[in-house]
């Protein structure tokens, strides 16, 4: 492992792969990636549900997806490297006039931005997503630039990309601690040696809050657990269907190779790194699909597995410097939306670290704000 770097990023996760090809191309200086595990994206990116849209409701998230879906339409190009982004849509089930408000303020704002949203009535909901119950639906959203992205396809893609720049990526190496030396960073210590370098970009994830406690500083980061289900081969699922979330229910539903991948958020489930699969939560997120599916009633469940959200209090990810100290770089926070928002949060942090004006107005996502009390919700979180 080399024993200096011009920046050091810690997690080889999507957004840290991201950044690393970010800063690569723009010939940042020798860069070092840390993954702990045995593998690149074994943490949350492994886990996603793979769905990428710009359907949010604040301007920020909104400009963050749509530059994401830009450069994920054009991966190949854009990185050297075939991954799937599969445009089928995101659609959003409305059954009562409040969503139905909320959600057509925010359909203005998205279109004010060029996002080509629709708000379509109940009779066209089976056309682009069969099966699904609609006697109880009012309207719906349907935007077809979003859709479903292959998170293994993406690791491998930024980390190929980011290996042919000269990245230098060493995974089984986790961060023990940070040095510090007059209120500069100093050096990164691992279980493999140590690392001299004056910026490190947290990176972690759901342990990015574990990183700041190594230098003093309290990141407003929380791992929630979230499950997944995914069933057998349905007869009735063409490749056309789209991400579905219903949005009373909190569930959310997509194609997945010849079945149906099923969510659902659980709110009452506490801050933990515990991601063990419930059984209860399981059979939650079944009933909840049954309702709105009534054909999965004959299903046969494939897999269940859990991973972890990286929480923040509004629900925005943290992009900036810490201003506790210098040399601490934050990309993190991005509360499940971290893998469609990945793209972006590279470029933008790439140009920042490079002293460039970012190409997306990220102060409402900066560090300082939970200070100032400056926050502005994200509401529309599944």
């Amino acid at each position: 492992m080399t024993k200096s770097a011009d920046v050091v990023i810690v997690g080889g996760g999507i957004l840290g792969l991201a950044t690393a090809y970010e800063l690569a191309r723009r010939k940042f200086g020798k860069i070092v990636i840390l993954e702990k595990e045995l593998f690149l994206g074994a943490g949350a990116t492994s886990k996603c549900a793979g769905g990428i849209r710009a359907q949010f409701t604040t301007r920020v998230n909104i400009e963050m997806s749509m530059l994401s879906e830009k450069i994920l339409a054009n991966f190949e190009d854009e990185v050297g490297y075939h991954a799937l982004f599969d445009q089928v849509g995101y659609m959003f089930l409305l059954s009562d006039e409040n969503e139905l408000a909320e959600f057509s303020k925010a359909v203005e704002l998205q279109r004010s931005l060029g996002l080509p949203v629709q708000l379509i009535e109940p009779s066209e909901i089976n056309k682009i997503a069969p099966e699904v119950r609609t006697d109880d639906i009012i309207k719906a959203t349907f935007c077809k630039n979003d859709g479903l992205a292959d998170p293994s396809d993406l690791i491998q893609g930024y980390a190929t990309g980011a290996r042919r720049l000269a990245v230098e990526i060493s995974v089984e190496t986790e961060v023990t601690g940070i040095k510090t030396s007059g209120g500069k960073i100093a050096g990164v210590m691992t279980n493999n040696g140590e690392i001299a370098t004056p910026l490190v970009v947290n990176a972690a994830g759901p342990q990015a809050k574990l990183i700041g406690d190594m230098v003093g500083i309290k990141i407003p980061v929380e791992p929630i657990r979230r499950q997944i289900v995914t069933t057998g081969a349905l007869d009735f699922i063409p490749a056309t269907f789209p991400m579905v979330v219903d949005v009373k229910a909190g569930l959310y539903f997509h194609k997945e190779s010849p079945g149906l991948l099923l969510g659902w958020a659980d709110k009452s489930v506490q801050p933990s790194f515990d991601i063990s699969v419930d059984p209860e939560y399981t059979d939650t997120i079944l009933m909840k699909a049954l309702e709105r599916v009534p054909r999965l009633e004959t299903a046969e469940v494939s897999k269940a597995w859990a991973g972890l959200y990286e929480t923040t209090p509004d629900h925005h990810a943290i992009i900036g410097y810490a201003e506790e100290i210098d040399g601490l770089f934050l990309v993190t926070g991005f509360s499940g939306h971290g893998l469609m928002h990945a793209p972006a949060a590279g470029i933008v942090t790439a140009e920042i670290l490079t002293g460039k004006n970012p190409s997306i107005d990220i102060s409402p996502l900066l560090p300082r704000r939970f200070a100032k009390g400056s926050v502005h919700e994200e509401t529309n979180v599944i």
